[in-house]
């Protein structure tokens, strides 16, 4: 029934224009805002796959990973984001640690990955290309 539609993820924020300057300015991406719908944005990852940013007074942020980008060198694209001010999430659980930098180095059970928030708290990662 869907099978032949588009579709399109979002995700809520609390202060857009602080996330329309995160995304577009610290992460570098692509962000607009949205010329059918007021007061939200459009965050567009390539030609076809954009995701919707948008205001919620109640905003609460999720407690899992709401988007990930794939990168080359984990390592050094954590260093980058560093030095533009994202601050990476270190976990120091017995089963699951991070370095100081943030970074869980992968092995048999998963990739190369990093987490930080952005500034409405959402969680998001870097992850290794294999």
């Amino acid at each position: 029934m869907l099978k032949y539609n588009t579709a399109f993820s979002g995700f809520s924020v609390n202060d857009l224009p602080k996330a329309k300057e995160f995304y577009g300015n610290i992460l570098g991406l692509n962000v607009e805002e949205d010329k059918e719908m007021p007061n939200l944005l459009n965050l567009q990852l390539n030609d076809e796959n954009i995701i919707l940013i948008y205001p919620k007074p109640n905003h609460q942020p999720a407690t899992f990973t709401i988007l990930n980008f794939t990168v080359n060198n984990v390592e050094k694209t954590v260093d980058e984001l560093t030095k533009r001010g994202v601050k990476f999430i270190v976990y120091d659980d017995e089963h699951f640690k991070t370095n100081e930098k943030g970074i869980l180095y992968g092995d048999d059970r998963g990739p190369t990955i990093a987490w930080f928030n952005d500034p409405a708290g959402n969680i998001l990662s870097i992850i290794e290309k294999s």
